[in-house]
């Protein structure tokens, strides 16, 4: 059994690096917009979404998705927290993917049972989605360097590595070129 995981921060405090090119209430109406065509591309998949935020946990509500409350763990420790919930609710895979995909159509497909499945950014620097058994102990450590740093852990752990190279997949919106993507 599979489910999908998003973590999602603050809208209010999402997408500050884009603080050039929008206002703060376009970048929390695009921070919303992009989480909600994630949790589409996770339809007919039990979603969860792992936040610390009362706004982000009435909107993950409004959408039927549960949500899992980590409050001061940050990425990390918040899908790290999230993985363990859904070993501990029976799901063997988790499918962790961030929430700022703006080409995002399905979730469908991606994982396979004893592998760690990832999906790097397209600079292959950053993981957008990981697949990872939920049982396995994997390590999370986003930022800077993590798909590296990902795929070392499963290799660690001596599962077996899938690199999925998705176009869709690996377009994330962090920097002001990146809207390019959302227009």
């Amino acid at each position: 059994m599979r489910a999908v995981l998003v973590p999602v921060k603050s809208f209010a405090k999402a997408k500050l690096r884009l603080s050039d090119a929008l206002s703060p209430s376009e970048r929390r109406r695009l921070a919303q917009d992009l989480a909600t065509r994630v949790l589409e591309a996770a339809a007919g998949t039990p979603t969860f979404v792992a936040c610390d935020d009362e706004v982000v946990a009435e909107w993950a509500s409004s959408h039927d998705v549960e949500v899992l409350w980590t409050p001061g763990l940050g990425l990390s420790g918040a899908v790290a927290s999230g993985v363990a919930a859904l070993a501990e609710r029976g799901f063997d895979l988790a499918v962790v993917s961030h929430a700022d995909l703006p080409l995002i159509r399905t979730l469908s497909g991606i994982g396979e049972e004893g592998a760690v499945t990832l999906v790097p950014d397209r600079r292959l620097d950053g993981t957008n989605v990981a697949c990872v058994p939920t049982r396995a102990g994997f390590e999370f450590s986003y930022g800077p360097g993590s798909f590296s740093r990902h795929a070392a852990g499963a290799r660690r752990l001596g599962l077996r590595l899938r690199v999925v190279h998705d176009a869709r997949l690996a377009s994330d919106l962090d920097l002001p070129d990146d809207l390019v993507l959302v227009r």
